[in-house]
C-alpha cells in the first residue's frame, strides 16, 4: 500500500465499497455525535467523512486531532447508512470506518478559519495566505483561473498562434506608466526595467519573420493599485499578427475571447456578435470609453432643448461655445424620492446638484427644470428620450470634456438603483477610432492618448497635415460590463512615420533612435504590416469567477500599499548588495523615521 494514500479524498464512490483504503489530508473537522466521531478530510481534490467509533483503535488519536492538522487515515470504505447521504458532495454515499490515524502536521491555533467563508481582514487572509488559499472559494478561483489560461492557450494555438516567451529583463520604454527598475551590477550606473508589456519585443518578432506570436506575459507597472489592477504586476494574453488589418485582428480575437467566456459563465448568455463603438460614441453614450452594455440606458445630447431657455443655468452655459447638456433617462424613476436621492449622491460627488425632470400622468412634467423651461420644450425632452407617465430624466451641463465622467457615474447609479442592470450576462464590444493624441493640460503638450507605436488613420499624410488632436488611430479595446480587458493596434511599421508621430510628442528623432533602436532598426529592414492586442488575463478570470477584487483571483497578491505581507517585499538591501550594485540610498526624511 502506498505510504500515504491509494485514493484522493474526492474519489472514493459506491463501487469501492468493501475496499481497503488510505486517505491522507487537512482535518476539515471534526463532528461529536453521542461519542462517536466524524471526521471530515479535505485534500485538493474533494472530502470524505471518515467515522471513529470507541471501539476502533484509531479512537484516542481521533480525540485529539483539531482542524487543518495533517492526517493518514486507513479504513474499509462502507456505504452510509440509509438517510444520511449527502447529495451535495461527490463522496456523499460513502464513509471510510478508520482503523488507524498517523499525524502527519499537526497544526497551531489558526488565526483564520478555513471551513466556511467568513470575511477576514484582508492584513491577516494576505499575511497567511497559504491558509486563506485552502477555503473552498478561493481555491476554486484559482483552479479557475488556470483552466481559463488553459483555455486560452488552447484556443490562441488552435488559431495557429506561436507561444514565445520574451524577456523579462529589458530597456525603459515610455507606456504610459513607471517602470519597475534593476540595477545592473556589470554596468555600474545603468539599469535594466522590467516590461510594462512585451509591446517592442512582439512586433520584433514579427520583424523576424514570424507569422503569429503569443504568450501568457507577465507584465510590471509602478502603480498606485487599484481594485481592477493588482500592484507591480499582473498577465495579459499578449499576441501579434503579420500582414493584417484591423478586421483580420478582430476576426481572429474575437471567437476565443467569445468561446473562453462561453466555457466559464456558468450559463451565463455572452454576446455572439460583438457590437462596434466608435471611442467618441462610447463617451457620448455611456460617459466612458469601457461601457458596461448590460445597463440599457443611453445618453443623448439635449442642449437644443435648453438653448435661449427659462433654465437661466444652463442657458448661459450653452452661450459658450463647446459646451453642451447631456441627459440620462431614467424609466421608473419619476417620484419625488428618487429624484432627491439622486441629486444628494451628485452632491455627494462634489457636484452641485442634479437637475431632473418627472414625468407624471398625463404626460405633465414636474419639478424645477420643467417649471422654468415651459411644458413644450419639456415635452420635447420626453419625445426625444422615448420616455413616458412615470419616468424622469436628469441632466448634466457645461464642458463635457469636464462632466463626461460624471456623467458616466450617473448613469451607472440610475441604472442600478432602478434595477435596469442584467447582472447575469456578459456583454463584450470593441471600442474603436480611439484619438492619436491628447493635450496634456499640466504640461501645456501633446501626449499620445493610447499606445504609442500605432498606426494613425491616414498614416504619414495625417501626421504631416492634420491637427494632432483629430487623428484617430488604429487602435481598440475591448470592454465587458464596464471593464477594459483588453487593447491593441495595427502597428505603425514605418520608420519615417514612427519618427514624426513620436516628434509630434515632443521626442526628438535621435531620442527615438536611442530609446527604441531595436525597433528602429528593424523597421528598416523590411517592416511587414502587423498588429495585435493583448487582453488582460487578471481581469477576465476576476469576471467570470464573479468577483471585483482581483486578490480573489491571484494566489500570492500585495496589499493595497504594494507590500507583499507573506514574504515580506519590499525589504532592505544590505550594505554589501548595494555596494556590489554601485549604489548608495538616499531615503527621504519620511521614510528615515519610519524604516
Amino acid at each position: 500500500m502506498h505510504r500515504y494514500r491509494t485514493h484522493t479524498c474526492g474519489e472514493l464512490r459506491p463501487e469501492h465499497v468493501g475496499q481497503t483504503v488510505r486517505l491522507s489530508g487537512w482535518v476539515h473537522r471534526v463532528r461529536d455525535h453521542g461519542g462517536v466521531l466524524f471526521i471530515d478530510l479535505r485534500d485538493h481534490y474533494g472530502l470524505t467523512q471518515v467515522v471513529v467509533d470507541p471501539d476502533s483503535p484509531a479512537f484516542k488519536m481521533a480525540e485529539t486531532a483539531r482542524s487543518e492538522w495533517v492526517i493518514r487515515v486507513d479504513g474499509r470504505l462502507r456505504a452510509r447508512p440509509a438517510g444520511t447521504d449527502n447529495t451535495e458532495l461527490p463522496t456523499g454515499q460513502v464513509e471510510v470506518y478508520c482503523t488507524e490515524i498517523e499525524v502527519l502536521g499537526p497544526a497551531a491555533e489558526l488565526p483564520l478559519p478555513v471551513f466556511g467563508d467568513q470575511d477576514y481582514p484582508e492584513e491577516t487572509r494576505l499575511r497567511y495566505r497559504f491558509l486563506d488559499l485552502r477555503r473552498e472559494k478561493l481555491h476554486k478561483n484559482i483552479m479557475t483561473r488556470g483552466a481559463i489560461i488553459d483555455s486560452m492557450r488552447a484556443r490562441m494555438k488552435g488559431q495557429g498562434f506561436f507561444e514565445f516567451q520574451t524577456p523579462i529583463l529589458t530597456a525603459s520604454s515610455p507606456e504610459g506608466a513607471r517602470d519597475f527598475l534593476v540595477p545592473s551590477r556589470l554596468h555600474p550606473g545603468k539599469f535594466y526595467a522590467l516590461p510594462q508589456a512585451p509591446q517592442q519585443y512582439k512586433q520584433l518578432i514579427m520583424m523576424s519573420g514570424f507569422d503569429r506570436y503569443f504568450q501568457i506575459a507577465p507584465c510590471f507597472r509602478d502603480e498606485d493599485p487599484r481594485a481592477d489592477r493588482l500592484p507591480g504586476e499582473f498577465y495579459q494574453l499578449d499576441l501579434e499578427m503579420s500582414f493584417v488589418e484591423q478586421e483580420d485582428v478582430f476576426a481572429s480575437v474575437e471567437p476565443v475571447i467569445t468561446g473562453v467566456f462561453e466555457d466559464f459563465a456558468g450559463g451565463k448568455p455572452v454576446t455572439k456578435n460583438w457590437p462596434r463603438i466608435p471611442y467618441a460614441d462610447a463617451l457620448r453614450k455611456y460617459g466612458t470609453d469601457k461601457p458596461d452594455l448590460r445597463n440599457p440606458l443611453v445618453m443623448q445630447d439635449v442642449s437644443e432643448h435648453f438653448r435661449g431657455s427659462g433654465f437661466k443655468v444652463f442657458a448661459r452655459m450653452l452661450e459658450t461655445e463647446g459646451n453642451q447638456v447631456w441627459a440620462i433617462p431614467a424609466p421608473g424613476g419619476g417620484s419625488r424620492a428618487f429624484c432627491d436621492r439622486m441629486n444628494s449622491w451628485a452632491q455627494g460627488e462634489g457636484q452641485p446638484g442634479l437637475g431632473y425632470v418627472m414625468w407624471r400622468e398625463g404626460g405633465e412634467g414636474a419639478g424645477p427644470v420643467a417649471n422654468n423651461i415651459g411644458p413644450e420644450r419639456t415635452e420635447a425632452i420626453r419625445t426625444q428620450l422615448g420616455l413616458k407617465d412615470g419616468d424622469a430624466a436628469f441632466f448634466v451641463a457645461g464642458d463635457p470634456s469636464k462632466f463626461v465622467r460624471f456623467a458616466g457615474m450617473a448613469r451607472t447609479k440610475v441604472g442600478e438603483e432602478l434595477k435596469l442592470v442584467d447582472f447575469d450576462r456578459f456583454e463584450l464590444a470593441w471600442i474603436v477610432d480611439f484619438p492619436m493624441y491628447e493635450w496634456n493640460e499640466d504640461d501645456k503638450k501633446v501626449d499620445f492618448s493610447h499606445n504609442p507605436f500605432s498606426m494613425p488613420q491616414g498614416g504619414l499624410d495625417a501626421l504631416n497635415g492634420q491637427d494632432p488632436l483629430t487623428i484617430k488611430a488604429f487602435q481598440y479595446d475591448i470592454a465587458c460590463n464596464g471593464y477594459e480587458i483588453a487593447s491593441g493596434g495595427i502597428r505603425n511599421h514605418r520608420p519615417e512615420a514612427m519618427v514624426k508621430a513620436f516628434e509630434i510628442a515632443g521626442y526628438g528623432e535621435q531620442e527615438v533612435i536611442d530609446r527604441f533602436g531595436g525597433m528602429y532598426r528593424a523597421f528598416q529592414y523590411g517592416a511587414p504590416p502587423h498588429g495585435g492586442m493583448a487582453a488582460g488575463v487578471d481581469r477576465i478570470v476576476m469576471l467570470l469567477c464573479g468577483t471585483n477584487n482581483l486578490r480573489e483571483i491571484s494566489i500570492f497578491p500585495m496589499n493595497q500599499q504594494a507590500l507583499d505581507l507573506l514574504m515580506g517585499a519590499p525589504n532592505e538591501a544590505s550594505p554589501k548588495q548595494l555596494r556590489d550594485l554601485h549604489i548608495r540610498t538616499s531615503l527621504p526624511a519620511s521614510a528615515a523615521k519610519t524604516g
